[in-house]
């Protein structure tokens, strides 16, 4: 069984930085692609940034620049490293692994973290 636990979230300052750890655990062979969503009240969940195995990332447009995704499968961890926050990026980030031949099926995610930028 795949088990996600995030951690690192809380409240900053609009401006600042913050990272974000996941801890997966399970058979390693599935701890593969790995990524993070992001989902705020009312609004859709949605995929931030994805990381291969082999550390290959991609960012959604609204993140670009500002967030970095990476890895240490030594340590079954991945990070979401957030720069230059603004209030619109408050939600709660859910660690996540690609659960279909595409991500946005059937995905496995972990509980999720709070994170809140303040004006």
């Amino acid at each position: 069984q795949v088990q996600l636990v995030e951690s690192g979230g809380g409240l900053v300052q609009a401006g600042g930085s913050l990272r974000l750890s996941c801890k997966a655990s399970g058979p390693i062979f599935s701890i593969n692609d790995m990524g993070w969503y992001r989902q705020a009240p009312g609004n859709q969940r949605e995929l931030v940034a994805t990381i291969t195995r082999g550390g290959s990332t991609n960012y959604a447009d609204p993140v670009k620049g500002r967030v970095t995704i990476s890895r240490d499968n030594t340590k079954n961890t991945v990070y979401l490293q957030k720069n230059s926050l603004k209030p619109e990026d408050t939600a709660v980030y859910y660690c996540a692994k690609r659960g279909g031949v595409r991500w946005g099926i059937n995905d496995y995610w972990g509980k999720g973290s709070q994170v809140t930028v303040s004006s």
